[in-house]
C-alpha cells in the first residue's frame, strides 16, 4: 500500500467506506474535468435551445460577425 493511504488512514478504513471515498473522488475529478453528464436542469435547457434552434433555423449570426463585434469591443 502506498504511504499516502497510510498517513491519511485510508487503510485504515472499511471496504464499504473506501469505495465511498473513491466514487466520491471520482465525482470531483470527473465534475472538474467536465466528464459527468448533463443534470436534468441542464438538459432541459439543452432541449429547449435545440428546440429553439429547430424552430428558427435561419435565426442566425455567422461566427465571424459575432467574433468581430467581440473584438470591436476590447
Amino acid at each position: 500500500m502506498g504511504q499516502a493511504l497510510h498517513a491519511l488512514g485510508i487503510d485504515s478504513m472499511s471496504v464499504e467506506d473506501r469505495i465511498a471515498l473513491v466514487k466520491d473522488i471520482w465525482d470531483s475529478v470527473a465534475i472538474e474535468a467536465g466528464l459527468l453528464p448533463p443534470s436534468p436542469a441542464e438538459k432541459a435547457e439543452l432541449d429547449r435551445r435545440l428546440a429553439e434552434d429547430d424552430a428558427s433555423p435561419d435565426d442566425t449570426v455567422a461566427w465571424e460577425t459575432i467574433k468581430a463585434e467581440a473584438q470591436a469591443r476590447w
